[in-house]
């Protein structure tokens, strides 16, 4: 397993609590084309041990945790905290990743998780007491996570959605009228949410929380993506949120099904999706990498 080395983070946080602006959290973009590479990891939910291996495995890091990734686009799709004891270790090295992989001409896309609206909001029914621990008291965590907060400033400015190549990604879903909301629409809303706890971040239909394109079987999935699609001009729609225990591919690769329910609450693999060229593949640590029956798409710019 890779060894973490948290001294950069050390230092990352530091600079971030003099004031610094975060790096790669540009607030308002949110669509990326000719990416040729891009690794997505669904929720965490505190198991940082679980996280190494799967960033390891997807060969974006080192045994010692630094960015071995160059140009690919790291995805996490949000459920960093709960269930799990290390919570602040993923933050402190997704935000070190953050820097190392801009430096390298790749890029590291958090995304909010219903997870995280949940702390931001004061509910706390599902934190491990080692989350608390962490941050040594109970007040402590409170500080941190809140708006002047180094945790609560760089949560807050994640996106809920974005858009690589013809892939859309995010927590939960899109139902409703939120299928058919533009993405500056969507991000902004969910923004405004993570900070006031109200609106698109607690709806039921809404970006974080909607399970109806994880639990639809291949024909209702199918009718649900195609104003997603049309509003979108993506083919694929890629998601954590709802536990699959492995990569899924829904209805021919319109869904993908990313949480494999890595924590050790669950008890799933260190697994990812892994995007090349527009080919789909699951990656798991300690397996060969395994292609998807998912129809492939070339991105704009790159060569097979």
């Amino acid at each position: 397993m890779p060894r973490y080395t948290p001294i950069a983070a050390v230092v990352l946080v530091l600079t971030l609590t003099s004031g610094t602006a975060f790096p790669q959290q540009k607030g308002k973009r949110h669509t990326w084309s000719g990416i040729e590479r891009i690794v997505a990891v669904g929720d965490v939910h505190g198991d940082h041990a679980q996280f190494l291996k799967t960033l390891f495995a997807a060969k974006v890091i080192d045994k010692d945790a630094r960015w071995i990734g160059g140009k690919t686009h790291l995805v996490q799709t949000g459920d960093l905290f709960d269930r799990g004891p290390d919570s602040r270790k993923a933050m402190d090295l997704l935000m070190k990743l953050e820097v190392e992989a801009e430096k390298a001409g790749g890029y590291v896309h958090c995304l909010a998780g219903n997870h995280e609206e949940m702390i931001l909001r004061g509910d706390w029914r599902y934190v491990h007491p080692g989350e608390v621990q962490a941050f040594g008291d109970k007040a402590k965590y409170s500080a941190a996570l809140g708006p002047g907060g180094v945790y609560g400033k760089w949560i807050r400015e994640h996106n809920g959605v974005i858009k690589i190549n013809d892939v859309l990604f995010l927590h939960g879903g899109l139902g409703g009228a939120y299928a058919t909301m533009s993405l500056d629409a969507l991000n902004e809303g969910i923004r405004k949410g993570l900070n006031t706890g109200t609106g698109m971040a607690r709806d039921s239909n809404g970006p974080l929380w909607h399970r109806a394109l994880a639990r639809g079987d291949d024909a209702s999935v199918s009718e649900q993506v195609k104003p997603i699609f049309r509003t979108h001009a993506v083919r694929h729609v890629v998601l954590g949120h709802t536990v699959s225990g492995r990569i899924i591919p829904k209805a021919g690769g319109k869904v993908i099904l990313i949480d494999v329910g890595m924590s050790k609450a669950y008890g799933g693999p260190a697994g990812c999706l892994v995007i090349e060229k527009g080919v789909f593949y699951a990656n798991y640590a300690g397996h060969p990498q395994l292609k998807l029956p998912v129809k492939t798409s070339v991105p704009a710019g790159t060569k097979k």
